[in-house]
């Protein structure tokens, strides 16, 4: 699992607006196995996406949907205020932590990748929460709105 994958699954069931991407992926891979898509067109990872699967991943159980060769790894990157315009790629949990206390709104997205084959999906997203100490995610902070006539 990826850094920010327990953040998304503390209790075991969905956060409100996580994303699973299962079946788009189910799609994908119903395509290649059928000759609809080639492995050059599923295994298309970029190089970017390919070294941070080798540095910045974390080990999954799952083996490759394509070669059957190796273990995948997922790697999450994080979008939002103040990072860069093609995401922050998360090395550690802290990291995510410290990301998810910070101002406005942050969206994780975990990519599984086969460093073998060079294959990718994205595999769901969630919004960043800030947690306390437990684990149990913080209530949002939530500006107060003004009425109509600005008071």
């Amino acid at each position: 699992m990826s850094p920010g994958a327990n953040h998304a699954r503390r209790s075991g069931s969905p956060d409100p607006g996580e994303v699973d991407y299962r079946l788009a992926r189910a799609t994908r891979l119903e395509a290649f196995r059928t000759g609809r898509a080639s492995q050059l067109e599923v295994c298309d990872a970029q190089p970017e996406l390919m070294r941070n699967a080798e540095r910045a991943s974390r080990r999954t159980r799952r083996q490759c949907p394509i070669c059957d060769h190796r273990h995948l790894v997922e790697v999450t990157y994080v979008f939002g205020p103040r990072l860069p315009p093609s995401g922050r790629c998360i090395t550690s949990p802290g990291e995510l932590d410290m990301l998810a206390q910070r101002a406005g709104r942050h969206e994780a997205y975990i990519v599984e990748v086969c460093t073998a084959c060079r294959w990718n999906h994205l595999v769901r997203s969630h919004p960043l929460r800030p947690s306390d100490a437990t684990g149990a995610p913080r209530t949002r902070r939530t500006r107060r709105s003004k009425g109509p006539n600005g008071s």
